[in-house]
């Protein structure tokens, strides 16, 4: 793995999204927003999303959009793509050779066959990451999916590690139902990751006034939801089952993002009034948090995964003071019990 220093933006102390400068980038050379998409594989919602967040924060415009005409950056978006190149190629030239020769010491030490981790989306997994990252302790491949889609992957070997999460039991044991085809198996063992509070993302003030999931049917509420076969949205389904909702009362339940950062920023830009998503990714993105429910996330791997150099040093770093803080840092989350190893019987509840 390689090195690299960057260029950090922030605005009252709040970070700005890293993608804002590579997406005005790809606008100034393609002249589109529509072409700028496609070339960093991004949906045109969640670009959107991006550069309505930062504009507020900057307060001007980044990019004028002009009907018929394509895309072209402001004077103040020209500027903010001109100081993050001279940023980043100061930093290059006072320090690269040293990043550069650090990365080479680093791939000495580690190991040619890092652990592949398909993992739901979730903010403390991305900290864990980043905390062994630091160390010369084995490193992680994470690929974000859906938690049912990761399990599948773990059932067929594609990835040793398999992220998901599941709604606490109060939710009811129906909302179990998805997960146990893939934990049958009697080599899966579950590793206790952590808990978050699940709920409702509006604009700050709540203007819209959603305090309940019947709110979103009752008003009219613009939703953006997150994508089929995520843990999210399985969890969201389940809750409005147990309400009596169905899917048709919720305007824009079949829009789609693939985060709880880009649910965040869709609902932060205006292009939707509410979403459903973890309380952390609300409060990043500067917006009121409505708390339904708590659920468990947990590592689902194989007995025999756990024997591994590899996947013992993962528990070390996920069982330290240094991690356990970094988690209950994030609003929402708790780590109770974490690293500790369970069956899935342990999990589920009787049928």
């Amino acid at each position: 793995m390689q090195l690299k220093l960057g260029v950090r933006w922030q605005t009252e102390g709040r970070d700005l999204d890293a993608r804002v400068a590579p997406l005005l980038r790809a606008i100034a050379k393609t002249g589109s927003l529509n072409q700028a998409v496609r070339v960093l594989r991004m949906s045109y919602r969640h670009a959107w999303g991006l550069l309505g967040v930062a504009e507020r924060a900057l307060g001007q415009p980044l990019v004028d959009l002009q009907r018929g005409r394509g895309a072209r950056l402001s004077a103040l978006g020209e500027k903010f793509v001109a100081v993050d190149d001279a940023a980043a190629a100061l930093l290059d030239r006072e320090f690269g050779v040293t990043v550069r020769s650090l990365s080479r010491e680093r791939a000495l030490r580690r190991v040619a066959n890092p652990l592949v981790v398909h993992a739901s989306h979730d903010l403390a997994l991305t900290e864990l990451r980043d905390l062994m990252s630091r160390t010369s302790e084995p490193a992680f491949e994470l690929h974000v999916r859906g938690s049912l889609e990761c399990l599948a992957d773990l059932a067929h070997d594609a990835c040793e590690i398999a992220g998901f999460h599941v709604p606490d039991l109060s939710t009811g044991a129906g909302a179990f139902d998805s997960y146990r085809p893939w934990l049958k198996s009697r080599s899966i063992r579950l590793v206790n990751f952590v808990t978050r509070r699940q709920g409702l993302m509006v604009a700050r003030g709540n203007p819209r006034r959603i305090y309940s999931l019947p709110d979103l049917a009752a008003n009219g509420a613009r939703f953006i939801n997150r994508q089929t076969g995520s843990g999210t949205r399985l969890c969201f389904d389940h809750l409005l089952g147990r309400e009596r909702i169905r899917p048709s009362q919720i305007k824009g339940y079949q829009t789609e993002e693939f985060t709880h950062a880009a649910v965040a920023a869709t609902v932060a830009s205006g292009m939707a009034d509410a979403g459903f998503g973890i309380e952390a990714a609300a409060r990043q993105h500067g917006l009121d948090f409505v708390p339904v429910a708590t659920e468990r996330y947990f590592l689902a791997t194989r007995a025999r995964t756990l024997t591994t150099a590899r996947m013992k040093a993962l528990l070390e770093a996920l069982r330290s003071s240094v991690f356990r803080k970094r988690c209950e840092a994030l609003p929402g989350y708790a780590a109770p019990d974490i690293g500790e190893v369970i069956l899935p019987r342990d999990l589920l509840p009787a049928t």
